[in-house]
């Protein structure tokens, strides 16, 4: 059932918790204080805030940063966060070291409408990450109204994704939530065709649902990264010493065998003596040396896989196609970023997640020049797979 968005408040006057994703890197300047090194997600999350303000309504921004183990740790407050949000968004964003109490209830009242709060990381309380039904009521106490607009922690059910949502009158998608799920739904219910999935990265175990799942709906699935070293060496292909996930290969041969040609495999690799961005390398077509692994697709491999992209109608990737923090072994994901981004031009809808992936377009340019790009993963991941995402789940249904 569809559930209620943002648009569906009536906020003017509303104490609105807002579940965003300030989980942001963090890195020092020249005088030591801490400040963002990326605020892609923080930006992703201002037309949600903006339209909270404008309306009237109290913005009580929730969000972790880090895994700070369940107790305060101030090299990842949110403090920094705030600052670079007041900069970005041209308001004052107050700012409480706390995430529930008293202290925060008065300084939501003393604001005045139209106003934005940032509460401490969320996961400085040991109850967030465990959905306590407490710290969850300590949360709805806060709000009249829950939005949730962070799509990267929609897979984990803890107080302030999930818990809070119940204990509140209304709980509706912000924004960039919606974005998400109207551009993923499309892909699973309504793709154009041809439809290429492009999946890489390091464990076979991480995208195998996903694989299975769209094998109905995709013409293609395209493997690249260490995933598909497993796939090589389960259908008898010499990887030498690629990284390969031995407890997968009998999963990963059924898989194969399933998809009936749908599942296509690198026949060309970049083979380095050691795990290395300055390790001798060379081109290996087919097989793959003893003593040497496979840490990029080869040049005619992604030849081929441009070729596949460039002819489709809708297009997902998640994950590398080789060590992408290696420069040496980045050309393989770099050229997916760019065919990604022709593809985009030339009318596809292209969606873009996973860090990597969404990294190498980033550094090259191309952030804003495919359809969308997923701010969440693991999440993206996981409802690819078909699977409820419980933070989702959650939230009040439209009647």
């Amino acid at each position: 059932m569809p559930k209620l968005t943002l648009d569906d408040l009536a906020l003017r006057g509303k104490r609105v918790l807002v579940r965003v994703d300030f989980n942001v890197p963090l890195e020092r300047d020249d005088g030591g204080r801490l400040r963002v090194s990326d605020d892609t997600r923080i930006r992703a999350a201002i037309p949600t805030i903006q339209a909270i303000t404008q309306a009237g309504g109290k913005a009580i921004l929730a969000s972790h940063l880090g895994r700070p183990k369940g107790k305060p740790d101030p090299q990842l407050s949110l403090s920094p966060v705030g600052e670079h949000l007041e900069t970005l968004i041209g308001q004052r964003v107050r700012f409480v070291s706390n995430t529930t109490g008293e202290g925060v209830l008065k300084t939501i009242r003393n604001m005045p409408e139209g106003s934005i709060l940032l509460l401490e990381n969320t996961r400085f309380c040991s109850e967030e990450r465990n959905n306590d039904a407490d710290f969850a009521a300590r949360l709805a106490q806060l709000a009249d109204v829950f939005v949730n607009d962070a799509f990267g922690t929609a897979h984990r059910a803890h107080a302030s994704t999930q818990g809070v949502a119940h204990l509140v009158g209304q709980a509706a998608m912000g924004y960039l939530l919606q974005r998400e799920i109207t551009y993923l739904s499309q892909v699973l219910e309504t793709p154009e065709l041809p439809f290429v999935a492009v999946l890489g990265g390091a464990k076979v175990s991480d995208k195998i649902g996903v694989i299975t799942h769209l094998l109905d709906k995709v013409d293609t699935v395209l493997l690249g990264g260490a995933m598909s070293y497993t796939f090589l060496k389960a259908l008898g292909h010499a990887v030498g010493d690629s990284r390969v996930e031995e407890d997968r290969l009998d999963e990963a041969r059924a898989t194969y065998e399933q998809a009936q040609g749908k599942i296509v495999l690198p026949h060309d690799h970049i083979a380095a003596d050691a795990f290395d961005n300055d390790a001798a390398h060379r081109t290996v077509a087919g097989a793959i040396p003893d003593g040497t692994m496979g840490l990029d697709i080869g040049p005619d491999t992604i030849k081929a896989y441009r070729e596949k992209v460039l002819a489709a109608r809708t297009v997902v990737w998640n994950g590398p196609m080789g060590v992408f923090e290696m420069p040496n072994f980045a050309r393989g994901t770099v050229a997916m970023a760019e065919a990604l981004v022709e593809a985009t031009t030339r009318g596809a809808m292209t969606i873009v997640g996973g860090g990597d992936s969404v990294a190498a377009l980033t550094q090259a340019g191309y952030a804003d020049a495919v359809s969308h790009v997923s701010t969440g993963g693991g999440a993206m991941l996981e409802f690819l797979e078909g699977q409820t995402l419980p933070a989702i789940a959650a939230l009040t249904d439209k009647t």
